[in-house]
């Protein structure tokens, strides 16, 4: 029903994850639209979510995904919703998780001094140079320890919003059809009344045929 037509390459689909041609607004209300209708219980569903909510506060760039669908099977959540739910993490949402973590982290370890802002932390996990290594691993340590207590706040909203937006969703469907039955009813109300005259009632069981005792003849009765 969501599947493209003609299916993107890899590298545009990679391209598109991080930075959506529709814009992030839009993609962001098209995966919540696709997560509130995946099949399963609505608590599954939100298990996942959150799993993947705390996957994409984790400074592991590329294994968002990967991680996500680990958690949620540890905790028997949805894996399509774990995937949806990394859309937590996105260009304009990293730099203030990674420096929330960082910052907690830091604070956590003892670390005095300011810390980088976000726009730093958030250039120096981006870049694959290999010059920028020896900025990155410092920031590790600190964002490892503050990514737990970030990750199960995003986690613990992320499991109300979804589970809340799930049953609305089914709540307001199941209204929709009984609506929508009410109307064909009203709109053909002779074959409502014959179906209402007749209404299905157990199938009737033929009798058993007589058994025919051994060594008796047959004869009239």
């Amino acid at each position: 029903m969501f599947r493209r037509r003609v299916p993107l390459h890899p590298i545009d689909r990679l391209r598109n994850n991080l930075w959506p041609r529709s814009g992030w607004k839009r993609a962001l209300k098209y995966n919540w639209y696709r997560m509130t209708r995946l099949s399963g219980s609505p608590h599954g569903i939100a298990v996942g979510a959150a799993a993947g909510a705390f996957a994409s506060c984790t400074p592991f760039l590329g294994l968002h995904v990967v991680s996500a669908v680990i958690i949620a099977w540890v905790l028997r959540g949805n894996f399509f919703a774990a995937a949806f739910g990394t859309f937590v993490g996105n260009p304009l949402t990293y730099p203030f998780i990674w420096l929330a973590t960082y910052d907690i982290g830091a604070f956590v370890l003892g670390h005095k001094g300011g810390g980088p802002d976000a726009a730093s932390v958030s250039g120096d996990l981006l870049s694959l140079s290999a010059s920028a290594w020896h900025k990155v691993w410092p920031l590790f340590e600190p964002m490892m320890i503050g990514m737990v207590p970030v990750g199960l706040a995003a986690a613990l909203i992320t499991y109300g919003l979804v589970n809340w937006g799930v049953q609305v969703f089914r709540v307001k469907r199941h209204k929709r059809l009984h609506e929508r039955y009410h109307q064909q009813q009203a709109r053909h109300p002779h074959h409502a009344a014959s179906r209402a005259a007749y209404p299905p009632g157990p199938v009737p069981i033929a009798a058993p045929l007589p058994v025919r005792k051994q060594g008796a003849k047959p004869g009239r009765h």
